[in-house]
This record gives C-alpha cells, structure tokens and sequence, in this order.
C-alpha cells in the first residue's frame, strides 16, 4: 500500500519553460527562437554534467554557461560566457515569481490530509529553497520532508538520496510514489531505488533506458486523476 507521495519539483509541481522563455523575451525582445526545442536543449544539457557540478569537479557557474551556450547554439543563436550567466541571472530572478496551477494546489491540499508528503530535487540548496518558497510548496509539504541534492552532496538517479528520504521517513521502498518528469533521474531513479514512480512525461520524452515506470501521464489533469486513485488505495 503506497503511505508517501515524493515529488520532483522543476517541470513537475510547476512549468520550468515559462521562467526560461520570459527570460528570453525580456533580454531579446525582438528574436525569435525555438524557446521549446531550446528549453529542452538545456536541461538535456544541464542533466549531462549535473554529476560533476554536484562533485565539484565543474563550478555551478560553468555548468551554467556550458547548457545556455550549448542549448543556444543548437538552435542558431551564440552566445559568450558573459551573457550565459546574464541570462541565467534573470532566468532565476523569473524563478522567483513561479506557481502551482489552482488545480495543483487545491489537490496537495486535499492530499496531504490522507497522505506522507515530500520533495526530491536536484540543485543547488538556496535556489532550490528560492523555487520552494515561490511555489509555498511546505504548505503542504512539511520542510523535513524535502530533500534537496545539494544539501546532501547526492543526486537523483543515485539511489543514496531516495534511501535517505526512507530513512527519515521511516518507511519501505514500496511504500513510496515518485512523481516526476525526467525519465532518467526520476524514474530510472526511483525504480532502481525499489520505488512505484509515475512518470510525467508532459513534454512527450521519449525512454532512453529499460526502466519501466508504473504509470505514465501527460498532462497535468491526468496525473492528479491517477494520484487520487494512488491515495485512495486503488
């Protein structure tokens, strides 16, 4: 019987490519570009050598201008080290002023009266804290059950960081649910870890791995339908 539901943060509880494509709009008001292919670019660039951010083997500076050049490039448009951290800075001003959909927030409501909350997240501790408070996610979901990577020096897909969460929950593999939107870190993750995951592919990714998520769901009214039945034991 599943008794917590842990969820990813960015591109799960809220849309990650609206404070990219804002950024972009105000610092290149009159381009035009392939903000989605570039959005997915760069977190396909991001997750590619997080690892190494995360050991310190690359500052978070550089992985910042590493995936905002690269995803750029790819779609015509160059970018130097100077602007990378530029457009990263507003990026992160826009994620200050993120939110849950009314939908999103009214269920976590409704949610956390029936079930054991919490948070998963790859980052670094203070800007993923930054995305958290925006979001007033600890409303619902109580502050010791998040866990974020960079506090722990362990990353999703490493199973480590989804024991550490069993352990202070005190509860069995099995008896967790991960929702979240990267198949690699998140599902590869939380099957590997012995968890139900439900994957959110609302971007339509395609599996680049053998794991098999319990579930798959690809939009926003689909996922919360298939949580209820989660939390009503079904």
């Amino acid at each position: 019987m599943i008794k917590a539901i842990v969820f990813d943060v960015d591109d799960t509880l809220y849309d990650l490519s609206g404070p990219f494509k804002e950024a972009f709009h105000e610092l290149y008001p009159l381009e035009e570009l392939d903000l989605e292919g570039a959005f997915l670019a760069s977190r396909r660039y991001s997750d590619s050598v997080y690892a190494k951010s995360l050991s310190g083997e690359m500052s978070m500076e550089d992985m910042y201008v590493y995936r905002f050049q690269n995803a750029f490039h790819d779609y015509g448009k160059n970018m130097d080290a100077q602007e990378a951290l530029h457009f990263q800075e507003i990026y992160e001003k826009h994620q200050h002023m993120i939110h849950m959909t009314e939908a999103m927030q009214e269920f976590l409501k409704e949610l956390s009266d029936k079930m054991v909350l919490g948070i998963i997240t790859n980052g670094p501790s203070g800007h993923q804290w930054d995305k958290i408070r925006a979001l007033e996610a600890t409303r619902w979901i109580p502050k010791d059950h998040v866990f974020i990577s960079g506090e722990y020096g362990v990353a999703k897909p490493e199973r480590r960081i989804f024991e550490l969460v069993q352990e202070k929950l005190k509860l069995q593999p099995q008896e967790f649910c991960y929702v979240g939107d990267s198949y690699e870190n998140d599902i590869e993750g939380a099957k590997g870890a012995g968890w139900n995951a439900i994957w959110y592919n609302h971007r339509n990714h395609r599996p680049k791995g053998s794991a098999e998520p319990d579930y798959m769901v690809r939009s926003e009214k689909e996922l919360l339908e298939l949580l209820s039945q989660v939390a009503s034991g079904k």
